[in-house]
């Protein structure tokens, strides 16, 4: 199938230019003006108007994850398909090591959950919850095997949390095998004493969660992570950074010339600490980090616009508000951690960052597609239009608005975040490997085609 794409604005991180595209089977085969003249194609599209842009990649996803006694909503193939009509082409989403099992057959079970139900292409990060002389290991052979990223966490004491011993000899192995550590870094085990002491208080709605994980306890956590990875000499990625604290001890670290690197959300952009407030409705924004006042959103714009934050990536992890939320009614400490968001990514970056010129267009195509692609071992197969890529890409309609609503999302998932909220620009087109799997509103793909992505080291990260 050879499609070709004209008349559209292409915008990729380096810039942006008038001309055409021409996909050949999965790949792109030719940019240039003026194409329509000189090749044959079996459809062709007219994106004038419109940009074209690489398909969105959200490094950070969780279908399916199994949390406080449930499972996260989205399975591989809702999630990806919901991804998708975000223009999102591509998720690295993570697998689970359970305490005292291996890391393989954490990795085996993600496999077996998205092989033949992904409609987009996908990656795995690897959660790492028991460091061990066998994990440490393993680590070497799932970055032979195309998963060179393993996560670890200074929170949830007794579930996933490492102590810096742990985590420093984690580091010291991806020194030795071109690995990347990302970090959940908020400090646990001082948080469950404030929250236990919240509660102790009287306060137990939803609130709480937020009012308890003070944000100087991400900075120092994220601090911390960072002094050890320059012992280990090695590169440190930052997940979900929420706070200013946070960003500042990634600023003073990038300053000094260290590998830092951090993601933020979304959901730190555009809500607020308020959105917690208003009883138990306040369950449908709990997630970790939490919500901050609103008064820490300019420093993550900021971030974003120095690139002091590298990406934005969405930390996906659905819960409804019906029947899992609700767990925590009585203790928000038993409240599902994570919110829906994989969807509307893009969007909102856009009208929240191009549209309201806080960012070019060419910087959200980085920050949303082209700086994952580099950091997480993908560029320049995925995150570029450029001859050989894989032709991922996406129409896109910079004027076109939409009202987000529950009603009529894709994420299976009983509410949104940002129910009611209008935002300019919007996929018209999206393409995966040189299908279309979403047009003009409509699903076109097909469950099971999205591949597995064996990615490289990311030897972008080691050249900050």
């Amino acid at each position: 199938m050879r499609t070709l794409i004209t008349n559209g604005t292409i915008v990729t991180a380096d810039g942006s230019s008038a001309a055409d595209v021409l996909v050949d089977g999965e790949t792109i085969a030719a940019i240039g003006a003026g194409l329509a003249g000189m090749v044959e194609a079996d459809e062709t599209i007219d994106a004038a108007g419109r940009y074209v842009i690489p398909g969105g990649i959200d490094v950070h996803t969780h279908m399916e994850l199994p949390f406080g006694g449930t499972f996260a909503k989205d399975t591989f193939e809702t999630g990806t398909r919901a991804a998708a009509f975000g223009g999102t082409t591509s998720i690295v989403d993570f697998a689970v090591q359970s305490r005292g099992k291996s890391l393989r057959e954490g990795l085996d079970a993600w496999h077996a959950k998205a092989e033949g139900n992904a409609v987009v292409d996908y990656g795995f990060h690897m959660i790492m919850s028991d460091v061990n002389d066998d994990t440490l290991r393993e680590m070497d052979t799932l970055v032979e095997e195309g998963v060179p990223d393993f996560k670890l966490f200074t929170a949830y004491p007794g579930v996933f949390f490492s102590d810096d011993g742990a985590i420093f000899r984690a580091m010291q192995q991806t020194g030795r095998n071109g690995g990347l550590i990302m970090m959940h870094a908020e400090n646990g085990l001082a948080i469950d004493v404030i929250a236990a002491d919240t509660v102790a208080a009287g306060v137990t709605d939803p609130i709480g969660h937020g009012l308890a994980r003070y944000s100087v306890l991400e900075g120092e956590a994220t601090n911390r992570v960072i002094r050890l990875a320059q012992a280990a000499k090695v590169p440190v990625y930052i997940v979900h950074l929420s706070a200013r604290e946070a960003l500042n001890a990634v600023r003073m670290a990038r300053d000094e010339g260290l590998p830092a690197f951090a993601e933020t959300c979304p959901q730190y952009l555009f809500l607020s600490l308020d959105d917690m407030g208003n009883g138990f409705e306040g369950a449908k924004f709990v997630c970790s980090p939490p919500l901050r006042s609103e008064d820490h959103q300019p420093e993550l714009w900021k971030g974003l616009v120095k690139d002091d934050l590298q990406v934005v990536s969405t930390d996906h992890c659905p819960f409804d508000f019906h029947g899992q939320k609700d767990l925590g009614k009585g203790d928000f400490r038993k409240v599902p951690n994570g919110l829906p968001g994989v969807e509307d990514r893009m969007d909102l970056l856009h009208d929240g960052g191009v549209v309201a010129g806080r960012l070019s267009k060419e910087r959200w195509v980085e920050i949303t597609s082209t700086a994952p692609a580099k950091l997480f071992g993908m560029y320049p197969r995925k995150g570029a239009i450029a001859v050989g890529s894989d032709a991922d890409l996406v129409i896109y309609d910079p004027n076109r608005r939409r009202t987000i609503s529950a009603k009529s999302h894709h994420m299976d998932v009983d509410y949104s975040c940002y129910e009611g909220r209008t935002v300019q620009g919007a996929s018209d087109v999206v393409m995966s490997r040189g299908s279309i799997v979403v047009r003009n509103g409509e699903f076109t793909g097909r469950k099971g085609a999205g591949r597995f992505l064996r990615r490289g080291p990311a030897d972008y990260a080691r050249m900050a």
